[in-house]
């Protein structure tokens, strides 16, 4: 294992700086401009044309610009969130157009893109190449709906399957059963090029048919699945995308389809690379380093209430661990928003920074423990900030300044928490996306 390139601050004597550390070096170990090179092919015998999406693919197309040779044809299009296209470096020729649109509801912006891209495929030969940039995101970003929505159609559900507590995976069944573009659907306009998906990991168990809604990666889920996440969630659709699922008529490219005969797929930067970047990291400070998992779901302030009881046992020295350690997880947890309490106002928080606030309940003030959870793209959920910190003190100084930790939960306002004790995490947009990582310090 490598060293990290700058030495971390003194866990013992700077605690939150070691734990904003650490994310730094996870984040790092996921940027593009670090990894892309070695994935890249040869240069076909025809034209190379590259098309993305997702909140990484501005960095992820800069970097394939960069590391492409400069007499070699390169072009393309490829989508990203507002405010999430890189600097670009001075004295760099940009041969792949860059756009922006909403995450995490589709815009016009998201939709026309969408078009453009699609538009690029015809007239594919057999000897071009097709460079697929496909980044956590996407499914937003990449939006096209099936003939029988409207973007407003596509705006609302996707709303509400953001709002219903379904998993990720859930989300994109649907969401690749609703669209002209996803779910295979783009890889197989691509023939009969050679396509070659370059994908940064944000799912649980890093499927590449569900990062971004699979948008050149066959679809194994069908239309009975997609509509049994409907009914489980309680998602209005239209009555005629209703029936066309029921008779079949939006079904997916399936495994083995021949139009995906020339299709191949590499992942570029995952969850699990960036989490043991940090436990090397850690290591080299000193502490034991244990990785819980890349792949922990569930709802946020419950997963944060389990970490908390692990922590504290750690601590106590009654669990599997000993400290002095850091303990690392990552994955998508998921926040189901309820109804505020009768006379309180809807709070402001994601899904970071609600674990936060379940970690700081479980661990109740314990005086050698402290935590750091954070989206490892900058932005939690909606907000300005990536994520939060906790520590020993964090429910005192809340006590002094008059905020009720559970009455905050109860309103999901883990956001207004920890901005008024001054603890959010904020970084702003980082230009990758390997999904949520935590780490609590035990010393």
């Amino acid at each position: 294992m490598s060293t990290p390139a700058s030495p971390a601050p003194d866990p013992a004597t700077r605690p939150r700086d070691f734990l904003r550390y650490l994310f730094e070096q996870a984040v790092a170990a996921a940027q593009p401009a670090r990894v892309m090179r070695a994935f890249l092919p040869p240069p076909p015998p025809g034209r190379t044309l590259v098309l993305g999406a997702g909140k990484a693919a501005g960095a992820m197309a800069q970097a394939l610009d960069a590391a492409w040779p400069p007499d070699a044809p390169l072009s393309g299009l490829v989508v990203t969130r507002h405010g999430h296209t890189p600097l670009h470096p001075t004295g760099l020729a940009r041969r792949i157009e860059i756009a922006e649109a909403a995450h995490p509801v589709p815009d016009e912006a998201g939709m026309h893109a969408a078009a453009r891209l699609l538009a690029l495929t015809e007239g594919l030969t057999a000897d071009d190449l097709v460079l697929c940039l496909i980044s956590g995101g996407g499914s937003a970003l990449l939006t096209l709906p099936a003939e029988e929505l409207t973007l407003a159609d596509k705006q609302r559900i996707n709303h509400a399957l953001l709002v219903s507590g379904a998993s990720i995976h859930e989300m994109n069944v649907l969401r690749k059963h609703l669209s002209r573009i996803k779910g295979g659907r783009l890889a197989a306009a691509c023939g009969p090029a050679r396509v070659l998906t370059l994908a940064i990991s944000d799912v649980p168990g890093d499927d590449l048919s569900v990062i971004a809604s699979g948008p050149t990666v066959a679809d194994a889920s069908t239309c009975a699945d997609a509509l049994a996440v409907a009914r489980r969630h309680c998602i209005e659709l239209p009555t005629t995308v209703w029936q066309a699922l029921e008779n079949g008529t939006l079904e997916t490219p399936k495994p083995g389809d021949p139009a995906l005969a020339r299709h191949g797929a590499r992942l570029i930067a995952t969850p699990r690379q960036s989490l043991h970047a940090a436990a090397t990291a850690a290591r080299h400070a000193g502490l034991a380093a244990h990785v819980l998992g890349d792949d922990i779901e569930g709802e946020s302030r419950d997963i944060g209430g389990m970490h908390g009881a692990l922590a504290r046992a750690t601590a106590d020295g009654h669990g599997a661990f000993s400290p002095p350690c850091v303990i690392l997880s990552g994955g998508e947890t998921t926040v189901t928003l309820r109804a505020p309490p009768a006379g309180a106002a809807p709070g402001r928080g994601g899904r970071a920074s609600e674990f936060c606030l379940g970690l700081a309940v479980a661990l109740r003030a314990h005086p050698r423990v402290w935590g750091l959870a954070a989206d490892t793209d900058g932005i939690d959920g909606v907000e300005d900030n990536a994520g939060a910190l906790v520590a020993p003190d964090t429910l005192a100084r809340a006590r002094a300044a008059g905020l009720e930790p559970r009455e905050h939960l109860a309103r999901h306002d883990a956001h207004g928490f920890f901005h008024a004790l001054g603890d959010l995490v904020v970084t702003g947009p980082t230009h990758t996306n390997v999904n949520d990582f935590r780490a609590m310090l035990v010393l």
